[in-house]
């Protein structure tokens, strides 16, 4: 590759970081340049709202790389300067300072932000979102002082900040609109046992309802008045209701847009040929799964820069990863891996009360499109090679854990 050549990727978090060291890796030895809005080096995001808040980490053990590495590996860094405008005709991104950076290819990693609500009382001092480290440190500090907080949302973020709050001894008040949390991402029955886990932890867990309005006084939160008149009294609110992806720039540069994010083919090439993008905003064609899906998870931004930076270089290369995530929530470990958003049934195998077991998503054909290990920690690649075989199983035989998935997998493959 001509050392003439520049490749920018616009967004310093984990899939900038690793796509500037793919394409290094790859041999490309011309500009790159890295664009952030935020002054850190880029980092992971998972452990904000686990391991950071819980004191067993701080940021740098969670950076993806030292200083040193950026300039070891002549990689330049625009941090504190978001882009402002891309130009697809000319090539060129303009920053927020003003200046301007021609490209011959263009990555976008600009990721999510938090979900605001129009609520009266949302911007009062103690409303506070988790996004960012600076967003961390400040309920970091938060948990430091108060006795309780009061949660909307029960997501991802909103119950692992949860269980990290219990642990650090505040009572948590969370609210959702859904029946069970987690209803979006698992269904009901999973999300029946995470209400459980939070309602042993003490956690007051109240479940379809909605939020009036973020009480205040003197400008501070106080606590939340619900849809139903019931109030809730906390010394602040964490507002997680999801995440925004950042498309403004796709949109505003013309790149087709759809799904919630910026389209992109299976080798997560937009409509303009010398863009691509990775992470919570490309929603891309998925080769195995014969779907466009877009997933805001932490595997995606680790995986995909390298399918990026083979495109960038001209080579062939697909994203075939299954959509993966985990959480670690008290004494609860999870891995999922998969894509059900229609599944009929879930069948689950192993001690469900007890907190390990496996389960597993199925389709009306008994295919099976999804699993996930609870406190279990072998036997995913199991799971993953079931989904990539399509395999249509008896769902009492999957239930059984005297049948290894295994030998499952090894049925499906071989037709019988």
């Amino acid at each position: 590759m001509a050392d003439s050549q520049t490749f920018v990727i616009v967004g310093a978090g984990l899939a900038g970081a690793k796509a500037v060291q793919a394409l290094r890796e790859r041999g490309f030895d011309g500009r790159l340049v890295v664009i952030g809005d935020e002054h850190h080096l880029p980092y992971e995001r998972p452990p904000l709202s686990k391991d950071f808040l819980a004191g067993a980490k701080t940021l740098a053990d969670f950076t993806v790389q030292p200083a040193g590495w950026y300039a070891d590996h002549n990689v330049e860094l625009r941090l504190g300067t978001p882009a402002a405008s891309i130009d697809p005709a000319a090539r060129t991104v303009t920053l927020a300072d003003g200046s301007t950076l021609g490209y011959d290819k263009l990555l976008l990693a600009t990721g999510s932000r938090s979900r605001r609500l129009p609520l009266p009382g949302a911007d009062a001092t103690g409303v506070h979102h988790l996004r960012s480290i600076d967003d961390a440190v400040a309920l970091d500090l938060l948990f430091k002082d108060a006795g309780s907080l009061a949660v909307i949302g029960a997501g991802w973020i909103g119950l692992e900040v949860t269980a990290t709050a219990r642990g650090r001894g505040l009572a948590v008040h969370v609210v959702e609109g859904a029946e069970v949390p987690l209803q979006r991402s698992l269904g009901s029955e999973i999300g029946e046992v995470f209400a459980r886990l939070h309602r042993e932890h003490d956690v007051d867990l109240r479940l379809g309802a909605g939020v009036a309005e973020i009480s205040t006084a003197d400008g501070a939160a106080t606590g939340l008045r619900l849809a139903d008149g019931s109030t809730i009294t906390a010394d602040a609110v964490l507002v997680a209701v999801g995440a925004q992806p950042n498309i403004e720039l796709a949109e505003a540069a013309g790149l087709a847009i759809g799904e919630g994010g910026v389209l992109v083919d299976a080798a997560l090439r937009s409509s303009d040929p010398n863009i691509l993008a990775v992470g919570d905003i490309a929603a891309a064609e998925h080769p195995l799964l014969g779907a466009r899906i877009r997933t805001e998870h932490w595997a995606n931004a680790l995986n995909q820069p390298a399918v990026a930076a083979a495109g960038m270089l001209g080579e062939p290369a697909e994203y075939t990863a299954l959509p993966y995530f985990f959480t670690d929530q008290y004494d609860l470990g999870m891995e999922y891996v998969g894509h059900a958003p229609d599944y009929a049934r879930v069948v689950f195998r192993g001690d469900v009360a007890g907190r390990a077991f496996t389960a597993f998503w199925l389709g009306d054909d008994n295919r099976v499109l999804a699993g996930m290990n609870v406190n279990i920690w072998e036997g995913l690649d199991d799971i993953k090679a079931l989904i990539g075989a399509k395999a249509t199983v008896d769902p009492a035989v999957l239930a059984d854990p005297a049948v290894a998935v295994a030998d499952l997998v090894k049925a499906a493959q071989s037709g019988s």
